[in-house]
């Protein structure tokens, strides 16, 4: 201990670079928005626009609140939460139907992962959605759930990985359809040391259940991206455009992203 009092007090800088080692840099903070079961508390925004959607060729949007919660059930393993609520504003399909506004249902991700992850980092877990759609139109109006996966890897400036579920439904309303649905999203991504990165991340969903086009939805694109801070509050900034090559007949050819995050790094 003497011996560091010493050193602080011959070198006062050498106290200020250990400290500003353990200060994680802009790339190293852009990395965990990027990573889905980081061990880092985050608040997520996204607004996902669709034009020309429907018959009568109108935009919908849905806004998505994403809270990502990690808790460290012990020295070897981290339960990592993600919760998303939409909030969708749904296009006119009929004379008689309007646009229709409100709440969709919300999804639940559970993962379980090792808080000593070497190159490949995953994470396992149940995924749940809840009925909780303010309109039927919004909704599937069944309780659903399923397996979750995630992994991916950071070699140097890169960020490649997968996230993929699938819920079938197990309770509601024997009026409403059955739910079987996968969600599959890869990511990959190239940072720059500055905070700012180039990233391709599309959200590729099928329903088992429909048939034809309306099975699948296959977007390709790319986003730009940049970690910055306000004051000492890093927040993650990104948009991006995508092309659906399938999609059901009445859905939009493009998606447009834009999405902000704020991270509370410990």
């Amino acid at each position: 201990m003497g011996l560091l009092i010493l050193i602080s007090a011959l070198c006062p800088g050498a106290g200020a670079s250990a400290q500003q080692a353990k200060t994680p840099s802009l790339e190293d903070l852009a990395k965990a928005a990027q990573n889905p079961i980081a061990d880092t508390i985050s608040v997520g925004l996204e607004n996902i626009a669709a034009p020309n959607t429907g018959p009568y060729r109108q935009t919908a949007d849905v806004f998505k609140i994403e809270p990502v919660i990690p808790f460290q059930l012990n020295a070897d393993w981290n339960l990592v939460t993600r919760t998303t609520i939409p909030g969708i504003a749904q296009v006119r399909f009929s004379p008689e139907q309007g646009r229709i506004g409100g709440v969709g249902d919300i999804n639940q991700i559970f993962a379980l992962t090792p808080s000593h992850s070497g190159a490949l980092i995953w994470g396992v877990g149940p995924t749940f959605s809840y009925p909780s759609a303010t309109d039927p139109a919004l909704g599937s109006g069944k309780w659903s759930a399923g397996p979750t996966i995630v992994a991916l890897t950071m070699p140097g400036p890169w960020v490649l990985g997968v996230l993929a579920n699938n819920i079938w439904s197990f309770s509601g309303p024997s009026d409403r359809a059955p739910v079987n649905q996968m969600m599959l999203q890869y990511f990959v991504t190239y940072n720059f040391s500055d905070g700012s990165y180039i990233s391709s991340t599309p959200i590729i969903t099928a329903n088992w259940l429909a048939k034809g086009n309306d099975r699948w939805v296959v977007p390709v694109g790319a986003g730009v991206g940049k970690l910055f801070m306000v004051d000492k509050q890093p927040i993650n900034a990104e948009i991006g455009v995508y092309y659906n090559l399938l999609k059901p007949d009445l859905a939009s050819h493009w998606q447009f992203r834009a999405s902000l995050a704020f991270l509370f790094p410990k």
